[in-house]
């Protein structure tokens, strides 16, 4: 997967996943400040990752994620492993 295909594919887990407004998701977005996430959505959104990719994340992996371009940084390490 290319980075354009994380992000796309993580774009549509926020959108029908998370009730977030597709205007809100950019590279920029903020999790936590400006898509209201908490850690309980957080740790929602690295399974749902697992089901995609079929790799697991570790929790210090997602550690430190503040933005969607940082999730996207981390599915493609993850992914990048093969």
């Amino acid at each position: 997967m290319t980075k354009d295909e994380i992000y796309n594919e993580l774009k549509s887990v926020l959108v029908n996943s998370f009730m977030i407004d597709e205007a809100d998701v950019s590279l920029d977005a903020d999790l936590y400040q400006d898509l209201d996430f908490d850690s309980i959505d957080a740790i929602d959104l690295a399974a749902k990752i697992h089901s995609v990719t079929g790799k697991q994340l570790k929790p210090e992996q997602f550690k430190g994620v503040r933005t969607i371009g940082d999730a996207v940084n981390v599915v493609d390490d993850l992914l990048s492993k093969d």
